[in-house]
């Protein structure tokens, strides 16, 4: 029987490695299922889905220098109608904003319509606010440096 790309045939699992399993065919060749071709999921361990000894169809996907490359997830993709083969995707919420109004200034700056503040004294009160936090700073810390080493000179 000659072994021709995309024929699907049944195979015994002869070995197990942690790239894949090795099927022997129905004319005594032997061809490879690597781990990506075995589950249409992602798969961690080959012995989860497969055993030796185990009696699996196969598709061949492939024959370089001898070497014969074989699918199980072709063969069951191939036989699941074609709603189930691939999940529905979700779709996403997108939130969007408010398009962009130029007249109207966003939320953040609602400060300045408010305030009726100078920016001069805008600015003196931020001063005053930032010296009022550097104080509290020196305080709680009591003259101590805070973090990383002193010197002895």
């Amino acid at each position: 029987m000659q072994i021709e790309i995309g024929s699907v045939v049944e195979g015994k699992v002869t070995g197990i490695a942690a790239f894949g399993a090795f099927v022997e065919l129905p004319d005594g060749k032997s061809g490879l299922v690597h781990i990506s071709e075995i589950a249409s999921e992602y798969v961690n361990d080959i012995n989860q889905h497969l055993k030796e000894g185990q009696t699996v169809k196969v598709k061949v996907i492939g024959t370089e220098k001898g070497k014969i490359s074989l699918s199980i997830k072709q063969v069951e993709g191939a036989s699941k109608p074609k709603e189930e083969r691939r999940a529905p995707r979700q779709k996403k919420e997108r939130h969007t904003q408010p398009a962009f109004d130029p007249k109207q200034p966003p939320e953040e700056f609602e400060f300045r319509k408010r305030s009726d503040m100078s920016f001069d004294d805008m600015l003196q009160k931020f001063k005053q606010d930032s010296d009022e936090k550097f104080q509290d700073l020196k305080r709680s810390n009591d003259g101590k440096r805070s973090g990383g080493y002193k010197r002895a000179y």
